[in-house]
């Protein structure tokens, strides 16, 4: 516990630091963040925030989930699982997260059930994925269909094999029985707000983070480990997108080569600390634990890297 405080604390020396030392570069790059969280993070987010918020505060999930109780059942899921999911598969980071966290603050789920949903609603959405990634980055929007279809897919399965053999239910409690909101349209706005702003808080420090990891060559020793594997540049993208995703996305796209998008997959499913800690924001209320949350998140991603190489060889793509 205190190895990792001092790690966190001398990371955040060295960063605050070089800003004061070279302000200049680091305050470009900070704008260069805000610049690519406002183009291609908050178009694709915020609508599916408002909508996902109006969904859940009229019930409206509720009374689509009680259909879905025997399906759900049998992969050992709560009945909003399936619509949870959906959503989080809409809407892209961090809004699956917060879904989670409102459900369980309705009293619709439990801690149990939260815990299992975490994984499952922890997704990107199609226009970061195909937009954002596949047409902006790639220039290739067949590229983005296939990261989409890979990073669901993996998200998906490895969810469900977790539930299979995790204990069929919980012991915790309700946490809240169905709230009543004065203004519910006030609110869902007034929280999809506070959660782009949120979420783009984290993507410019992290953005301007690993730019000054990346120039204190922070990143050389493991650099130095995947080149050999990867290449150069696909190895110097990997580990700056280990910060920030979607920076690394980017160069990654740049970089080229057999290994781009199976990497780029990786990212976008781990997401990245920057998304990890987005989530953890809603998770942690839920009783989530980080070393659990992190490491599925770290499986989910290398699984998806191993299904876009294995497709890329079958198909010819790069």
């Amino acid at each position: 516990m205190k190895l990792r405080y001092l790690a966190a604390t001398a990371v955040l020396v060295l960063f605050g630091a070089a800003l004061i030392v070279r302000p200049s570069e680091y305050i470009a790059e900070c704008g260069n963040g805000i610049a690519m969280w406002a183009e291609s993070v908050v178009p694709s987010l915020f609508p599916f925030m408002v909508i996902t918020a109006l969904l859940i505060g009229t019930g409206f999930t509720q009374k689509i989930s009680a259909p879905m109780n025997g399906i759900c059942a049998r992969f050992k899921l709560p009945p909003s699982a399936l619509p949870l999911f959906m959503m989080s598969c809409l809407s892209g980071y961090p809004a699956g997260s917060r879904c989670v966290a409102e459900y369980l603050n309705y009293g619709f789920i439990n801690y149990g059930d939260a815990k299992k949903l975490s994984v499952l609603c922890s997704t990107s959405g199609p226009l970061f994925i195909v937009g954002t990634v596949g047409v902006k980055a790639y220039g290739d929007s067949l590229k983005g269909y296939i990261l989409l279809a890979a990073c669901l897919g993996t998200v998906a399965i490895t969810s469900i094999i977790y539930c299979l053999v995790s204990p069929e239910r919980s012991t915790a409690r309700l946490f809240r029985q169905n709230q009543s909101r004065t203004n519910l349209l006030a609110d869902s706005f007034y929280g999809a707000v506070t959660a782009i702003l949120l979420a783009g808080s984290f993507i410019v420090f992290f953005y301007t983070l690993s730019k000054v990891l990346e120039d204190m060559h922070v990143f050389a020793p493991l650099e130095l480990v995947l080149s050999p594997v990867f290449g150069r540049q696909c190895a110097a993208a990997l580990c700056t997108g280990m910060v920030e995703a979607t920076g690394g996305c980017f160069s990654l796209a740049n970089a080229g080569g057999f290994f781009a998008l199976p990497l780029t997959g990786f990212l976008i499913t781990f997401g990245g600390t920057s998304i990890v800690l987005q989530q953890m924001c809603f998770l942690e209320k839920c009783g989530v634990r980080y070393s659990f949350f992190i490491s599925f998140k770290l499986v989910q991603g290398i699984v998806c890297f191993f299904i876009l190489c294995l497709v890329q060889l079958v198909s010819g793509i790069q």
